[in-house]
């Protein structure tokens, strides 16, 4: 999967924390996950512990966890805790007076919302336990039967 998008690396992120619900796991731990630094892995899931997907424990054993069981987590909540959209294309504009981009965002603005809006939709019926139990299978298909975080 090309993880151009936060989405995708926190989606990453967040089901290895669900197989690892006994306990947190440090930025450094989830860092290894995405091979990123812990200093991203914190700048990305900052906004996931205001909309309480994760919380954060500090000290000695700390790190972070799921705020709540993941069947209770959907795609659709956790983009918007992001900010992020899966959409290859925005309509804010970038030369406010040029006449070419007024039309083309006129064509596409429409389009652009209403497609957001279906996918957001979509999300909202996916949850992270989905997500966890669909990686469990593949994981199993190839005869491993456990993880190691």
């Amino acid at each position: 999967m090309k993880r151009n998008s936060r989405l995708s690396s926190t989606l990453h992120i967040l089901v290895h924390m669900t197989e690892t619900q006994e306990h947190a796991l440090t930025s450094e731990q989830l860092a290894t996950f995405i091979h990123t630094n812990p200093v991203v892995v914190r700048r990305t899931i900052a906004g996931l512990r205001d909309a309480g997907i994760v919380t954060s424990l500090r000290g000695h054993g700390g790190g972070w966890q799921l705020g709540r069981p993941p069947e209770n987590i959907s795609l659709a909540e956790i983009s918007a805790a992001l900010g992020e959209t899966l959409l290859p294309f925005g309509t804010e504009p970038e030369s406010p007076g040029c006449l070419v981009e007024q039309a083309v965002i006129a064509a596409l603005d429409e389009f652009r919302v209403e497609a957001e809006r279906l996918l957001a939709e979509k999300l909202s019926h996916i949850t992270l336990a989905d997500l966890a139990a669909d990686f469990r299978r593949r994981y199993e298909l190839i005869g491993v039967t456990s993880h190691a975080v």
